[in-house]
């Protein structure tokens, strides 16, 4: 049935973001997450769900922050980079630190992001849910989003 449900799944459109976070001395971490929620306008929280063991959730854990950047509709490309585990992805995009977190912003590939502090976790399956105080958002561009 695994194969089954991520078909399924695979078959609802949904925007596209990249969550990344700071990573000590490690650098720059992130992943591609299609599993995103806007969960209260007020006060702003979000929640996305990581994979565990993925080292994007070590550093978001670790850091308490992170940045959910989300994609426009020409960055493809970049949701299969972040997708692919790539270890050198942050050096094929353009990035600044965001916020007080200083968790990358994905400037070209994003059409607006929101940094977070981590409020709460929950695991459950293999992912673990991560609820994110939004603290600053910024918009990017005005294009359509990657779905």
């Amino acid at each position: 049935m695994d194969i089954e449900f991520r078909d399924m799944m695979a078959s609802f459109p949904t925007g596209v973001s990249v969550v990344t976070a700071r990573d000590g001395s490690a650098g720059p971490r992130g992943m591609t997450c299609s599993s995103l929620c806007s969960l209260s306008v007020n006060p702003p929280t979000l929640l996305t769900c990581l994979r565990s063991g993925s080292p994007t959730l070590r550093a978001v854990t670790d850091s308490g922050a992170f940045a959910v950047n989300l994609l426009h509709g020409e960055a493809g490309w970049v949701a299969a980079l972040f997708a692919s585990g790539a270890p050198d992805r942050f050096e094929r995009v353009a990035w600044r630190p965001f916020g007080r977190g200083r968790s990358p912003a994905l400037v070209e590939a994003a059409h607006a992001v929101a940094e977070c502090t981590v409020e709460r976790t929950h695991p459950s399956g293999d992912h673990v849910i991560v609820v994110g105080a939004v603290r600053a958002v910024e918009r990017l561009r005005h294009e359509s989003a990657l779905l």
